[in-house]
């Protein structure tokens, strides 16, 4: 839910005086190493900011957001992905408070708060009153990854998507999408956006799927990767198919590919409330290691 370009950015944030202690600022090009330091604290919950400060930096144009940075004594202590998602990292209540504050001052253009829960939570009730309401709240999602062995057999037909199956794919990702989120990633652009972000991630060949006869069984994405960790998404079955044992061998056979050809250490979050889904994770191997919590509008 961190690739869900569906709503326009374009954060421009005054010089704002703030009450709280440190100061906030936009990060620029200089200020790139000490960014990527401080979200390689903490790789696998960062991996979404990770991955843009690696493949766009900070201040480029096409970076599709801003960062803001929470300093204190000259040092950077935190910071606040803000684009089509706000993502905080590495933030004490000091820094919560500060890009609360500043954040506040600036009508919302996001379409969710994603991030660990210690930070989302405090941010949001900062921003609530102005910013809200949210269309759901889901504040305890179990951040889990998997380092060593897969526990599970890996389903030896899930494979890496084929260009040509663009076509294929695209209908399985709004269904999953539509499901998961409860709304369609195709109303705001006719689904333009949507088509190019799947068209990516085959390109790249991050897309994994089970196909059959012109059908998706099982499929799901690597949707952020950077320092040796890779964040899987858009985990789904197809509801014709389900109960058939498709998604323990699927997500297997999905970490032993995106460990063949794209980083170590695979992980991903998922709702608390999804208990058939966090068995199958716990039947391959995954433990969870934080939580986080999503804000959706």
């Amino acid at each position: 839910m961190l690739d869900t370009p569906r709503v326009a950015t374009g954060y421009r944030t005054p010089p704002t005086p703030l009450s709280t202690g440190g100061t906030v600022r936009v990060l620029g090009p200089a200020d790139l190493p000490a960014a990527t330091r401080l979200a390689a604290l903490d790789p696998v919950a960062n991996v979404f900011v990770l991955s843009r400060l690696r493949s766009v930096g900070l201040g480029a144009p096409r970076s599709g957001g801003e960062m803001w940075g929470h300093h204190r004594d000259g040092e950077l202590t935190a910071m606040c992905y803000l684009g089509a998602n706000v993502v905080p990292v590495g933030a004490d209540a000091e820094a919560v408070a500060a890009f609360g504050e500043r954040a506040a001052t600036l009508p919302r253009r996001c379409s969710s708060i994603v991030g660990r829960a210690e930070q989302v939570l405090p941010l949001w009730r900062a921003l609530s009153a102005v910013w809200g309401p949210a269309r759901e709240v889901r504040a305890g999602q179990p951040l889990l990854e998997l380092d060593g062995p897969v526990r599970h057999a890996p389903d030896a037909a899930v494979r890496v998507v084929r260009p040509g199956e663009l076509d294929l794919l695209l209908p399985a990702c709004v269904a999953m999408f539509t499901e998961e989120v409860g709304i369609s990633p195709m109303a705001a652009d006719g689904g333009a956006l949507y088509r190019a972000r799947v068209r990516e991630l085959i390109e790249s060949r991050r897309a994994y799927a089970r196909i059959e006869d012109g059908e998706v069984l099982f499929k799901a994405e690597v949707g952020a990767a950077s320092g040796g960790v890779c964040q899987v998404q858009g985990v789904w079955v197809n509801p014709a198919h389900r109960g058939r044992g498709l998604a323990a061998g699927g997500m297997a056979a999905v970490v032993e590919l995106a460990r063949r050809e794209v980083a170590p250490i695979v992980s991903l979050y998922v709702n608390d409330y999804n208990v058939i889904a966090r068995a199958v994770y716990r039947r391959v191997g995954f433990r969870q290691t934080a939580t986080f919590c999503s804000v959706l509008f």
